[in-house]
């Protein structure tokens, strides 16, 4: 499943992430074209939908496919993913000529040069092309990726009117179809937003594996990790793993460990109780417990 021919080259409906709806942002998305030529496997049709909607474009073109049910072929389905819309909406055409109706600059993309084909451009600068072109209203770009083991025939390079190309290692550049793909339209879209003049970053995603923070649990403050501290160390030294005589940089490092954590007055005080077990043992602190010592 991979393109030789490929320049190189996920999953929200809805405007790409830092462009509203009705925005001049939005409209240009909305006038990308991302033509697939004979494309041979459903999976990759599914895989590129996924990969443009992504990047927040949505305009799926699938010219004479070799299998035309691909919108609801399961391994196309499957990895659409969350773009199975995309995939569903796909447009598709006999022809090459027929998908470029209406369009005002289209993109080969292709890895070398063609003898009357366009010298191939960086997809980067390609890219920021695109962007001055729908700048004016009603304007539409194309980007063509070929067929995955031959690539685009030089006939439908010459219907394009530039070539662009993704700087890969030389020896082994070859890309899959939908990560070609991917990668013309992530530079598409900063290019989109740049000369848009609209902001890309979204709210961090929260870390799923961390606990969300507790208003009961705050950060612990100075005077409890200098406790916290001066615990560990007298821990350390009671199970010989700490020499008071030579101490070296151990609590330093052990310092810079643990504030680096930022730990809660709760993990203060589970770390003091751990200290606290290796000065004196369990049944020595057997009803015992204080502040500072307590188990979580």
């Amino acid at each position: 499943m991979h393109n030789r021919d490929s320049i190189g080259s996920a999953t929200d409906s809805g405007p790409a992430p830092g462009t509203p709806a009705g925005s001049a942002a939005q409209a240009a998305f909305e006038r990308v074209r991302f033509i697939l030529v004979e494309p041979s496997h459903v999976g990759n049709i599914g895989s590129c939908a996924r990969a443009i909607r992504t990047m927040g474009f949505d305009g799926l073109c699938v010219v004479a496919p070799r299998d035309p049910q691909f919108r609801t072929a399961p391994e196309a389905v499957a990895l659409a993913a969350s773009a199975g819309d995309v995939l569903a909406a796909a447009t598709t055409y006999d022809s090459l000529a027929q998908a470029l109706q209406g369009v005002q600059l289209a993109f080969a993309t292709t890895g070398y040069a063609r003898e009357f084909g366009a010298p191939p451009v960086e997809v980067r600068a390609a890219a920021r092309e695109c962007a001055q072109t729908l700048a004016a209203p009603g304007t539409r770009v194309a980007f063509v990726f070929g067929p995955e083991r031959t690539g685009l025939s030089n006939a439908d390079v010459q219907r394009c009117h530039r070539c662009c190309s993704i700087p890969a290692d030389p020896v082994r550049a070859s890309l899959n179809l939908s990560q070609a793909a991917q990668v013309v339209a992530y530079e598409t879209r900063r290019e989109l937003l740049a000369c848009a003049g609209t902001s890309d970053a979204a709210a961090p995603r929260r870390d799923h594996s961390q606990p969300e923070p507790r208003a009961d649990d705050p950060p612990a403050g100075v005077e409890q990790t200098e406790a916290m501290f001066e615990h560990l160390a007298q821990g350390l030294m009671a199970v010989g793993y700490l020499d008071a005589g030579e101490p070296k940089h151990l609590m330093a490092r052990v310092r810079r460990l643990l504030l680096r954590a930022r730990p809660t007055v709760t993990e203060v005080d589970i770390l003091r109780g751990i200290a606290s077990a290796m000065v004196l043992p369990r049944r020595l602190r057997a009803g015992g417990k204080k502040g500072g010592d307590r188990q979580g």
